[in-house]
């Protein structure tokens, strides 16, 4: 998809994505700074515990900005879900599958510009592309190295967890979660494929540093090719920690700092289990959904683990790229 058509279609489609339910009655006209880069406006447990028709709505890994302005909310429990832009209910829910008709373990998502979706499973792991109604149209190589061991070195329920597309659409990038076997416990690996005609093609692979105990669930590129970088963990007893990055792959990967979400203010959000803020909870899914000048329109999701102990939770966020 051409940048300037994506742009079009973020601004325009989805300024209404960051109308999510305020936690207080003066929420919605404030600002609340978390860092000098980032601030929140707002949160919503709207859809924490509910169902739609009879598919449960959580387990929420990955989001996307789809053709129409709605949201692409991806379970990864095989099941992708429509989103309404403003009050995020759900319109439909598409089941996903392998090519034997068994679940996926979908973590990340990219709406391409013809409207169909590439989706990864960390199973393999793998990349499928799927037909707007979930039929499997076509499946990128991966790596041998990174597929899991036996085969590969990487790790179960720690290979591909972020997908996006570079500005252009020309440049798909996947992240591993977590570091291959045999490799330093801070290295993962972002591995990118380029596209020739309608087929994509293994290209350059990135070496990402994460900060001691953490990996990485989610990355997406902004406007100007860098990327945005989620990193989380979770200790017991104390919670989440979830942090936000912007690296350059042009750049060796190079990052800064954003935010450190728990310097976020709370917003009367309550937790189920112990939080260093009660705000967060276990962050894995990020889609751009509008800009104005050097800041981002950044939407996250809590993945619930479908866990009485745990929330899907959306967070509005407004980040500041130019650092």
């Amino acid at each position: 998809m051409p940048l300037r058509t994506h742009l079009a279609l973020l601004t325009a489609g989805l300024a209404a994505a960051t109308c999510l339910t305020a936690a207080g009655p003066a929420q919605a006209q404030t600002s609340h700074a978390c860092s000098p880069s980032v601030s929140i406006d707002r949160f919503s447990d709207a859809l924490d515990k509910t169902t739609y028709d009879g598919t449960f709505v959580g387990n929420l890994s990955a989001l996307a900005v789809d053709r129409d302005g709605s949201l692409a909310a991806l379970s990864d429990r095989s099941s992708l879900f429509r989103l309404d832009a403003r009050t995020l209910g759900p319109r439909s829910v598409t089941p996903l599958a392998d090519e034997t008709g068994a679940a996926l373990d979908s973590e990340g998502l990219v709406v391409d510009g013809d409207g169909t979706y590439l989706v990864t499973s960390e199973t393999e792991p793998s990349v499928r592309r799927y037909s707007r109604t979930g039929e499997i149209l076509d499946r990128l190589p991966v790596p041998d190295d990174l597929r899991v061991s036996p085969v590969g070195r990487g790790q179960p329920n720690g290979t591909f967890e972020g997908l996006t597309l570079l500005p252009g659409g020309r440049t798909l990038v996947a992240s591993m979660e977590y570091a291959l076997s045999g490799d330093p416990a801070d290295t993962v690996r972002f591995q990118t494929w380029t596209r020739h005609g309608s087929q994509f093609r293994l290209a350059a692979r990135y070496t990402y540093r994460t900060d001691p105990g953490l990996g990485v669930p989610e990355i997406q590129a902004t406007p100007d090719g860098r990327l945005l970088v989620l990193e989380r963990g979770f200790t017991a007893g104390v919670g989440n920690t979830v942090r936000l990055y912007l690296a350059d792959p042009r750049h060796a990967m190079k990052k800064t700092l954003l935010t450190d979400l728990v310097t976020c203010p709370s917003l009367g959000a309550t937790a189920r289990q112990p939080q260093p803020n009660p705000l967060l909870d276990n962050i894995e899914g990020m889609t751009i959904t509008g800009r104005t000048r050097d800041t981002l329109k950044v939407l996250l999701v809590s993945d619930d683990n479908q866990n009485a102990a745990q929330t899907t939770r959306f967070y509005s966020l407004r980040v500041r790229t130019r650092t």
